[in-house]
């Protein structure tokens, strides 16, 4: 969608790429790699012998029964409140995280997150009780909140206008390193007595890297002007922007729009409730909500548990779950070439179509060759085929709703309510996550391959909401976002001549 007259309003700034912004968005994307790689640890310990035997019997005793229908054979809701604890403290976390960012600023959020992150870790690796694993998912849990509320925001506001799709996705991009490498991780520990013990503790290593990054790196010019500090802006903005770059036009503007949201001085948390925020905030329920319901997150958690399920052996699922990451790692890739040519419609399209097709098919082969019993075996070609389609859903996912869900929260909102808009995305994306993942091995033991028709239903959904209601945003600078809703069919009801 075309929308003009943007230089006019001050939004137009010539915004280069240059080697200070690239640095300091890779350390900041950086921040994806603790969540990626919890996401990829906990689906793989959780397959594990000796971790199973000294935490969660009953698993084990379960899985011996020969009678088991393998759709059920990991249906435990204690063994899924290990992993599902983490997203609880995830949501308190970033419910609180937007009142963080605002007084203490993008970077500084980032910072905790990462410390807290590594504290839960440490525990983890030391567990001795159940109680001190769940103790230390709801650490890994606050840490997750805090860094998944700050790094968006802190990656759109510092890209050029031009290239903030392709900036942005690097936060996901980080999220998929982390998969994998746990994935690895997890292959390379399996066979050892307390390979749960160094995969859960060598979390420490991607939050070290990310607290050690986060001190390297100043925070963010919209963030800076916002509290106050308008002289350690300038010095940001001509940091990022190049020397030789005029940044005096551009921190007028930030100054401008930070003045008129404090003139407001209305508690944001109220004010992204009236009526000309209804599109964003609608948009920062909808998109993390419904990129949940493509059931990505429950696939990498418990990919190696679904791929032992479907007929591969215990080393055979943990290397399928490190091919499905390597996919959905090089997707990502072609999100960051495509975003901002392209535009964010396309790719949501796309994918979504792609994704609906892998998924109906996925319940098909199953439901063809397992049945509705889930006692008849799978053969090996039915359940290399069922890795080839998750892998080509998984691309679908990597360059559509993956990174663009963390994109588009992050740039639609005005600067008043951007730390508490994307609280509330943060927010609706661990309450979806904890409910699917509290709930995926018992909708998998009585849905039967049904389960994988469930999600297909909900990326049909998805797909028509995108191209119905929402707009192009691709090359617009964040404080300009608004025309974007006056000039959409259904959006500039609420919007127009409130700005």
């Amino acid at each position: 969608m075309a929308v003009g007259g943007f230089v006019a309003d001050g939004g137009g700034f010539d915004g280069k790429i240059t080697a200070s912004v690239v640095i300091t968005c890779i350390v900041a994307a950086s921040g994806g790699l603790i969540f990626g790689y919890d996401i990829g640890i906990s689906g793989g310990v959780t397959t594990m012998q000796p971790f199973l035997k000294k935490f969660f019997p009953t698993v084990l005793r379960k899985a011996a029964e020969a009678k088991t229908n393998v759709y059920c054979m990991y249906d435990s809701q204690i063994l899924t409140a290990f992993t599902s604890s983490l997203y609880i403290a995830g949501l308190a976390a970033s419910l609180v995280a937007g009142r963080i960012n605002a007084s203490l600023g993008r970077r500084n959020t980032m910072l905790l997150g990462g410390c807290t992150f590594l504290v839960g870790a440490a525990i983890n690796g030391g567990a001795v009780n159940v109680a001190m694993l769940i103790l230390g998912r709801i650490l890994l849990g606050f840490g997750v909140g805090f860094t998944n509320q700050a790094t968006p925001i802190f990656l759109s506001e510092m890209a050029p206008a031009k290239w903030r799709g392709a900036f942005n996705t690097g936060f996901q991009f980080f999220i998929g390193i982390g998969v994998v490498t746990a994935n690895c991780i997890n292959y390379g520990t399996a066979h050892l007595s307390y390979g749960w013990r160094l995969s859960l503790g060598l979390a420490i290593i991607p939050a070290a890297i990310m607290t050690v990054g986060s001190l390297l790196i100043s925070d963010t010019p919209s963030s800076l002007v916002e509290r106050g500090k308008v002289d350690k802006a300038r010095a940001a903005l001509s940091k990022v922007r190049g020397k030789d770059a005029d940044v005096e036009g551009e921190l007028a503007h930030l100054v401008k729009v930070s003045e008129v949201a404090k003139a407001a001085n209305q508690e944001p948390f109220v004010t992204i409730f009236e009526r000309q925020y209804r599109p964003h905030l609608v948009m920062s329920i909808a998109i993390p909500f419904f990129q949940q319901l493509t059931g990505i997150n429950i696939i990498a958690f418990y990919a190696p548990v679904l791929f032992q399920s479907v007929g591969f052996g215990s080393n055979s699922a943990l290397i399928a779950a490190i091919i499905l990451g390597m996919v959905n790692l090089g997707s990502i890739l072609v999100s960051t070439a495509v975003v901002d040519r392209s535009g964010r419609r396309f790719l949501f399209m796309e994918g979504g179509a792609q994704m609906l097709v892998c998924q109906v098919a996925v319940a098909s082969v199953l439901g063809a060759t397992m049945g509705v019993s889930g006692k008849d075996p799978i053969s090996k070609g039915y359940a290399i085929l069922v890795l080839v389609l998750m892998c080509i859903y998984a691309a679908g996912f990597g360059w559509s709703w993956g990174p663009l869900s963390w994109l588009i929260p992050s740039e639609i909102f005005p600067l008043k309510i951007r730390p508490t808009g994307q609280s509330i995305s943060v927010a609706v994306n661990f309450a979806t996550t904890f409910v699917l993942s509290q709930t995926f091995l018992t909708m998998l033991c009585h849905f039967k391959f049904a389960t994988f028709l469930f999600y297909a239903g909900w990326i049909a959904v998805m797909t028509i909401f995108v191209v119905l209601f929402l707009p192009e945003t691709k090359g617009i600078p964040l404080e300009s976002m608004y025309g974007v809703w006056e000039q959409h069919w259904y959006w500039r009801k609420y919007v127009q001549g409130r700005h």
